[in-house]
């Protein structure tokens, strides 16, 4: 499984994921979900992954092949005009590796689908984050809808629902996206460390800040142990039960 967050922020886009997938209880493996695409000074892409691990690594590698030899008639994602066409480069693409395993007799109900958060800006135009679905339809964050999930996404919602604010800055943001994955890594099995993260500060066409937290990372160490805490803390300072007599 995976657990992948894009979050819009007045100064950006933040992204996270983490890096297990496993195929049983005695095959766990640790791959990147987090790719980038970028020309500096005219575009910057990221691009996180969920689902089958064969059909998201056949749609980064397309994707990759296509934009160092595109065809006249394909656009490419380092040659689309906007944020929205390269969303439906993305989605295309996605639904043409989904379709070609079905044609291949790999149809097992939707064992071979992926979803995908897309963001970034090109030039002349916003920082913009997508979630494209399996069936290459998609929509875009805004303000009713800041940030996306996907994969195993109902543990770390909570703290995102409650604690997000668009105004805050890229460290706030971080320690807010931590706690999340603290709860689904504690919760889940499926979902593991260590955490890729990417923060594209608006308007600056090159790559921000990124990188990768391990269990060991003592910031993270403070932060899980931290809320853990609070949690009790916060708990304790709740009025007690009082039953009906």
């Amino acid at each position: 499984m995976t657990y992948c967050v894009g979050m819009a922020l007045e100064k950006g886009l933040l992204f996270m994921s983490d890096t297990r997938t496993n195929a049983g209880l005695d095959n766990i493996s640790t791959f990147r979900k987090m790719t980038h695409w970028e020309v500096e000074g005219e575009r910057v892409l990221t691009l996180m992954t969920a689902g089958n691990l064969a059909t998201t690594q056949a749609l980064i590698s397309l994707l990759d092949e296509r934009s160092k030899a595109p065809e006249d008639r394909d656009p490419t994602l380092l040659a689309a005009p906007s944020m929205f066409q390269a969303a439906r480069i993305v989605a295309d693409t996605l639904r043409e590796v989904i379709a070609e395993h079905a044609e291949g007799g790999q149809r097992a109900d939707s064992a071979f689908h992926a979803t995908v958060i897309l963001g970034g800006q090109i030039k002349g135009g916003p920082a913009r984050l997508f979630l494209i679905y399996p069936e290459g339809n998609f929509i875009e964050a805004g303000e009713d809808t800041p940030f996306f999930q996907i994969g195993e996404m109902k543990y770390g919602r909570p703290i995102l629902v409650r604690a997000y604010d668009p105004k805050m800055d890229f460290e706030d943001a971080m320690k807010l996206l931590l706690v999340s994955f603290d709860s689904t890594l504690k919760a889940n099995l499926t979902v593991g460390a260590p955490f890729d993260y990417h923060f594209y500060e608006n308007d600056s066409l090159c790559k921000g800040p990124t990188g990768r937290i391990e269990l060991t990372d003592p910031y993270f160490q403070t932060i899980s142990e931290g809320w853990g805490d609070a949690l009790k803390s916060a708990l304790d300072l709740l009025p007690r039960f009082v039953p009906d007599k």
